[in-house]
């Protein structure tokens, strides 16, 4: 996976996800919605209407003092501990 940061203020981030679809994008939107200090987060891929841009632009606004990039780092591990217990259940249950 490859980031690229487009702009960032101290309560704004937009940033590139190289190589992602709306399956990733609506998991990581969501976990965004539910951290503590997120005010907004959305994300947008349609080519047509952006001049051929294929990779998702995730824009996140954060208020209460939380740092656009610590809520990204917050919502990924709340995924990655959510996929963890998917796949401990998944082995106890075959």
């Amino acid at each position: 996976m490859e980031l690229r940061v487009i702009e960032k203020t101290d309560e704004e981030l937009r940033m590139e996800i190289a190589g992602e679809d709306h399956t990733f994008m609506n998991v990581l939107k969501g976990a965004l919605l539910e951290t503590e200090g997120v005010a907004a987060a959305t994300y947008d891929m349609n080519p047509e209407q952006s001049g051929g841009q294929v990779d998702p632009i995730l824009s996140v606004k954060t208020e209460g003092g939380m740092d656009p990039l610590d809520a990204v780092a917050a919502a990924s591990s709340r995924i990655r501990d959510t996929t963890a217990d998917l796949r401990d259940a998944y082995s106890a249950a075959i």
